[in-house]
């Protein structure tokens, strides 16, 4: 059985993104695109309306206004993902953490590369902030939206 997702695009510095909720109105999606991309699972609908929230919420932040994103939210992934997530999500609005920082506070040390791959796969980036993890020497790492748009982010958010 296929659910329906509706979406809509927002347009912002770090480009189009596409944000998707279910039918209960939690963000399941954050794609850096104009398109919806999550798989054969879900059909797609473009309705404005049913993602206004989120996309209030999201121009508020890239315009400096907003810290703190007030969304339901369900991103679809493994328990470990959920929990790397859950934990990315405690990282206040312009600090840092490593993905080893991460592992530790999982109660996983050793699971660095696995918090790394698990933020990668992050769903709903931005709302989630995996722009926020860095690697233990400073360096900016990885970010599905790309290099520049993490380096953006954090120097949004006076990280940077």
């Amino acid at each position: 059985m296929t659910a329906t997702l509706y979406h809509d695009n927002i347009n912002t510095a770090i480009g189009y993104l596409t944000v998707c909720v279910d039918e209960q109105g939690r963000v399941c999606f954050l794609f850096f695109s104009r398109s919806p991309a999550g798989g054969k699972h879900f059909h797609y609908k473009h309705d404005a309306a049913a993602v206004k929230n989120a996309v209030g919420q999201l121009s508020e932040y890239f315009a400096g206004k907003r810290k703190d994103f007030h969304l339901p939210l369900h991103p679809h992934g493994t328990p470990f993902q959920q929990k790397v997530w859950e934990s990315l999500k405690t990282i206040p609005y312009g600090i840092t953490a490593s993905y080893a920082d991460i592992a530790v506070k999982i109660g996983q040390p050793r699971a660095v590369r696995a918090v790394g791959n698990a933020a990668g796969r992050n769903p709903v980036p931005v709302i989630i902030p995996c722009h926020r993890i860095i690697r233990s020497d400073g360096s900016p790492g990885g970010y599905a939206g790309g290099i520049e748009a993490k380096k953006y982010l954090l120097n949004l958010e006076g990280a940077g």
